[in-house]
C-alpha cells in the first residue's frame, strides 16, 4: 500500500524482548517490533500465536514478565488500560468489552471524572462524528445489549477512537462486519494513517492483511518467525506473499501438508420428505432487531444449507428460534415429521437439535469452568459422566482429552479455566462439543470466526462432511460468502427479517446471491 511512513522516521512503539507467561504456556517469547506512526501493521498467525497477548500487553491488561516497552522513545510502564489511554493507546478486543444494560452513549462515556457533569450535547456531537467516520448505523441510546453484534462491535471501535487516539490496536476489527462495514473500516483505516496514526491490526484473513497493511510482522508460539516490508507488501505477487506467510505461519511441513482437502459434497436426496421443514414462521423482534415474517425453508437429510445477508437482517433469530431459545409467534416447526415448535432448548436438544452460538463468551461457555465441564455444559448429571448425582472425574476427562485432540484445541490441559483460551481456540471447543454424531439438525453460526487459516480449513471441511454427524442436515450462518459458496447446498438470502431469495451452489451462485442482496437492500 502507498502511504507507509518514512524509515527515518521514530517508530511510535518499540517493543524489546518482551515476555509473558501464563500456566504451561510461553505466550510471548522475547518479541521485538517496531511500529511506526503512519504505517498500519498487520499481526498474523494462528490461533495461540501470541498475539491478543501482544494487545494485552500494549494495552495495560497485561504486564510482561520481561522485556521493554518505549512510546515515543521513552520507557513506559503500562500498569493499566487508563495508562494506555494516558499514552495515546487506544484497543479494540476481540471479546467485546461492553456493558450490555448501558446505552452505546452511556458506554462511550464510562471511565469520565465521576466529579464531572456530563456534556450530552458536547458527547452527542462526538458520537455523531465518529458515526459518520465509521458509517456507522448505530443508534445512541439503545443498550448495546439489543444491538447486532457487528453494531456492538462498531461502538467498540468508536470508544477507541474516542479521546483521539494516535496508537490504535485492533484485535479482529472485522470478524463481526459485514462486507460493506470491512470496505467502511478500510477507509477509515487509511484516513487515520494519513493522518499520521499508527495502527496495529489483527486479522487471520490474509487478503484483508495485503488490502490494508503497510507492514506485516508473523507470529508462531508466541515468537516473531517472519515479516515483510513495506516494499514487499507493495510490490510481492499475492500468491507468493501468501505462499511465504503461511510457511512461516506453520512451519514448512504443516505449509505444504497443512491443507485440508475438501471431500465433494454428494447430491442431495430430495426425493422422500425434509428433515427439517420451517412452515411461514414468525418470531417476536425485541427492540432494535427486526422480527421474523413468514420464513419457509426446508433442509433434507444430508443437505448443507448457508443464511446470507447484512449483519442485523435476522440470521442470528431465526438460528435462536430454530435451536428454541425464541419461541414462534406464528407458523410451525417440523423436525423428522414431528412439530417441535413449542418445545424449548431442552427439548429440541432431545430431538437432535444442537447449536453453535456466535456469543461464545457470554452464552455458549463458562469461563471460570474447565474445558471438561464446558464440554459437558448440555449434559450434566446425564451417564457416563454422571452416576447417582456425582461426577464420574475419569469418563469426564477422557472425554475432553478426546474432543480437544480431534479438534486441536491449543491448551495445557482439560482443567485449564475455559476463559483462559484465546478466541479461535474457545470457538475451536464449542465446535467440538455441537457435533455430536446423535444431533440431526446442526446449527452454525458465524462458525470460523476468529479461527485462524489452519483451524478454517478443517471447520470448512468438517461442514462439507455433514458436521460428523451421518443423514444430519446443516444450517450455516455465516458473513463469508465464500464460506458458504464452498461449504454448502444452498444459500438461502435473508434481509429484514425475511428470506428473500435461495440459491443453488455452484457456478453463477455469487452473482445470484448479490443480486439478492442488492436487490433487496435498494429496495
Amino acid at each position: 500500500m502507498s502511504g507507509a511512513a518514512p524509515a527515518a522516521e521514530p517508530p511510535a512503539v518499540v517493543l524489546k524482548g518482551l515476555t509473558r507467561r501464563f500456566p504451561g504456556v510461553l505466550a510471548a517469547d522475547a518479541v521485538s517490533l517496531e511500529i511506526r506512526a503512519g504505517e498500519v501493521h498487520a499481526l498474523l498467525g494462528e490461533n495461540g500465536a501470541g498475539k491478543s497477548t501482544l494487545i494485552g500487553l500494549l494495552s495495560g491488561l497485561l504486564q510482561p514478565d520481561a522485556g521493554e516497552i518505549r512510546v515515543d522513545g521513552r520507557p513506559v510502564t503500562i500498569a493499566s488500560p487508563r495508562a494506555a489511554r494516558r499514552l495515546g493507546i487506544g484497543t479494540v478486543h476481540q471479546k467485546l468489552l461492553l456493558v450490555p444494560s448501558l446505552t452505546a452513549l452511556e458506554n462511550l462515556l464510562l471511565g469520565a471524572p465521576w466529579w464531572r457533569p456530563v456534556d450530552r450535547r458536547g458527547a452527542l456531537r462526538r458520537f455523531e462524528a465518529l458515526r459518520g467516520l465509521l458509517a456507522a448505523a448505530v443508534p445512541p441510546d439503545v443498550p448495546v445489549g439489543r444491538l447486532a453484534l457487528g453494531q456492538q462491535q462498531q461502538v467498540e471501535i468508536m470508544r477507541a477512537l474516542w479521546h483521539g487516539e494516535r496508537i490504535l490496536l485492533l484485535d479482529e476489527p472485522t470478524a463481526m462486519l459485514t462486507p460493506e462495514g470491512v470496505r467502511e473500516l478500510a477507509a477509515v483505516i487509511g484516513r487515520l494513517r494519513a493522518q499520521g496514526l499508527a495502527v496495529v491490526l489483527i486479522t487471520h484473513k490474509l487478503g484483508e492483511a495485503f488490502d490494508l497493511a503497510d507492514r506485516v510482522s508473523v507470529l508462531r508460539r508466541g515468537r516473531v518467525v517472519g515479516a515483510l516490508s513495506p516494499a514487499e507488501v507493495a510490490t510481492l505477487d499475492r500468491r507468493a506473499a501468501t505462499a511465504r506467510v503461511i510457511g512461516w505461519m506453520f512451519g514448512r511441513t504443516e505449509a505444504q501438508g497443512g491443507e485440508v482437502p475438501l471431500r465433494p459434497r454428494p447430491p442431495v436426496d430430495r426425493s422422500g420428505p425434509p428433515l427439517l421443514d420451517l412452515r411461514m414462521a414468525s418470531v417476536r423482534g425485541e427492540a432494535g432487531e427486526p422480527a421474523l415474517r413468514d420464513l419457509s425453508l426446508r433442509l433434507w437429510p444430508g443437505e448443507v444449507v448457508g443464511v446470507a445477508g447484512v449483519d442485523g437482517n435476522g440470521q442470528t433469530q431465526l438460528a435462536e428460534a430454530l435451536a428454541g431459545q425464541r419461541p414462534l409467534s406464528g407458523g410451525a416447526l417440523i423436525l423428522d415429521g414431528r412439530d417441535v415448535s413449542a418445545l424449548g432448548v431442552a427439548g429440541r436438544r432431545a430431538a437432535g437439535v444442537r447449536y453453535l452460538t456466535d456469543d461464545r463468551l457470554g452464552e455458549g461457555s463458562v469461563a471460570t469452568l474447565p474445558l471438561s465441564l464446558n464440554l459437558l455444559l448440555e449434559r450434566i448429571g446425564q451417564p457416563p459422566f454422571w452416576r447417582r448425582g456425582l461426577p464420574q472425574d475419569r469418563p469426564i476427562a477422557e472425554n475432553a482429552r478426546h474432543l480437544i485432540a480431534a479438534h486441536d484445541v491449543r491448551a495445557p490441559s482439560e482443567a485449564t479455566p475455559a476463559g483462559s483460551l484465546s478466541g479461535g481456540n474457545l470457538q475451536k471447543l464449542l465446535l467440538a462439543r455441537e457435533a455430536d454424531p446423535a444431533a440431526r439438525l446442526l446449527i452454525l453460526n458465524k462458525p470460523t470466526t476468529g479461527l485462524d487459516l489452519q483451524a478454517t480449513r478443517r471447520t470448512r471441511a468438517l461442514i462439507r462432511a455433514g458436521g460428523g454427524t451421518a443423514g444430519a442436515a446443516l444450517l450455516v450462518v455465516s458473513n463469508e460468502l465464500d464460506e458458504l459458496l464452498e461449504t454448502c447446498d444452498r444459500i438461502a438470502v435473508m434481509e429484514g427479517g425475511r428470506i428473500c431469495g435461495i440459491v443453488d451452489a455452484g457456478p453463477g451462485a455469487e452473482a445470484a446471491v448479490g443480486r439478492l442482496m442488492l436487490a433487496d437492500r435498494a429496495a
